[in-house]
């Protein structure tokens, strides 16, 4: 079983992890280029704006793999073809309309985060890499749902390393500044598409059933598709609005100090969710084929398993965080001067112990979220976020007048803790997600 989780786990966390240190070392790049402060801080709401898209497409991927994971177990290529044309449909609706409607998107969305000029210029830049994007999400969803982890990993570090070196070219050899980070994502995500695309054909040219325009909108078929990925479409928006918020809250402490800190703490703890998230897609991906398998007992071992990994996950992370955190902010400040240093770094001291709890709390809702989409209970997992994040909300507005920054780590805290414990009970202590097996057959 170990052996299992890991095939599926390491390729994971390893192209998981290069998404956030992508993240690290572009803003690093701008932070070299501009030693600035008020640069980083206006790099992270344009990425935020686009984490919010981003997040609330990525129901592609996460429907996708439960359905096709299911459909798998089951040795129904069939079914997992049909799957793979109604998500690539999907993913070019959705493109259309976000270029279709990127002015609107994009003053709304720099009205929402208080953006400047800067923040603008990422904005219409990056744009035209987000039908990429999402067609991205739809083929990764569909791979791990096979069971495969080691495409999407080859593709994920393909783009990132891509995405590096368009960057550092257009920052400083084109003086492209932000603009020149957004024009890296649009590239390398092309071409991580060309890449993919290739790799399918490849790879499951032979697992690739002949299908009817008619077989791709049958009506239970379609209704089945939409249902799952509807609650997952609110359950990301939800999750979206809370990360989106911590970073324009953030902004809105008049402080750049606590902006920087808040920044890079919250892309240390993106990068520990990204490692756990490998044992997440493990657990997404061996539920749905235990499910279609109808193999309860695997089913079982595999969530004791993984639940024990994202433990020992979090703890290597809480080590790392502790050693290097001074480091860490060092390179991110790049020729930041040394006064500027120095405040952020007394700043990131004072609120550094909320890094250092939160992936504890965080490792088994985390790892939870994939077992609820590999057995397709995604109700639950709707109804979870939904309250969780009107508690987020609810503490910090309660709270914000007398604990300030605290307040909001504090909400956040709660809100990633409530995820674990109503999921649990909402899914009647986990038996449900057994009980789909019984579903399953019949």
């Amino acid at each position: 079983m170990n052996r299992e989780i890991f095939r599926i786990a390491i390729p994971n966390i390893i192209s998981n992890i290069t998404v956030p240190l992508m993240g690290l070392i572009s803003t690093g790049i701008i932070g070299d280029w501009s030693g600035s402060a008020a640069v980083i801080g206006a790099l992270a709401l344009g990425v935020s704006i686009f984490n919010f898209i981003y997040f609330n497409c990525s129901f592609i991927r996460m429907g996708t793999s439960g359905l096709t994971a299911q459909a798998y177990g089951a040795g129904d290529f069939h079914e997992t073809t049909l799957l793979l044309a109604r998500a690539i449909f999907v993913t070019a609706v959705l493109s259309l309309l976000v270029l279709t409607l990127q002015r609107p998107l994009g003053e709304f969305a720099l009205w929402m985060m208080e953006g400047d000029d800067m923040v603008a210029e990422y904005f219409y830049a990056r744009i035209w890499a987000v039908p990429a994007g999402v067609t991205l999400f739809a083929l990764y969803g569909w791979f791990v749902g096979m069971q495969n982890a080691t495409i999407p990993m080859a593709v994920s570090i393909s783009v990132n390393l891509l995405h590096i070196v368009f960057g550092w070219w257009f920052v400083y050899s084109f003086d492209l500044g932000i603009a020149g980070i957004a024009y890296a994502s649009v590239a390398s995500q092309w071409i991580g598409v060309a890449i993919a695309v290739v790799l399918l054909l490849i790879f499951y040219r032979q697992k690739l059933q002949k299908i009817s325009i008619g077989e791709i909108f049958d009506i239970e078929g379609i209704k089945r598709f939409f249902k799952v990925n509807g609650d997952i479409v609110v359950r990301t928006f939800c999750n979206v609005c809370v990360y989106t918020f911590f970073t324009a809250a953030s902004a809105r402490m008049g402080n750049a100090a606590i902006l920087a800190v808040n920044t890079i703490l919250m892309q240390l703890l993106m990068l520990f969710s990204y490692m756990n998230d490998g044992f997440a897609y493990a657990a997404e991906a061996m539920t749905g084929r235990f499910i279609g398998a109808k193999d309860l007992p695997s089913l079982k071992k595999c969530l004791r398993y993984c639940s024990v990994w994202t433990f020992v996950t979090a703890i290597i992370s809480i080590a790392l965080y502790l050693l290097g955190w001074r480091e860490l902010f060092t390179e991110f400040l790049g020729n930041a001067s040394a006064q500027e240093l120095a405040d952020v770094l007394t700043v990131a001291q004072e609120y550094l112990w909320w890094i250092v709890i939160i992936p504890i709390f965080a490792a088994l809702p985390f790892m939870l979220d994939g077992v609820m989409a590999g057995a397709t209970l995604t109700r639950v997992m709707r109804n979870t976020m939904i309250v969780a994040s009107s508690i987020f909300f609810g503490v910090f507005f309660a709270l914000k007048g007398s604990m300030g920054n605290d307040a909001l780590w504090l909400a956040f805290t709660l809100y990633i803790v409530l995820r674990l414990i109503l999921q649990y009970y909402m899914s009647d202590r986990l038996r449900d997600i057994y009980r789909q097996i019984e579903k399953f057959a019949k």
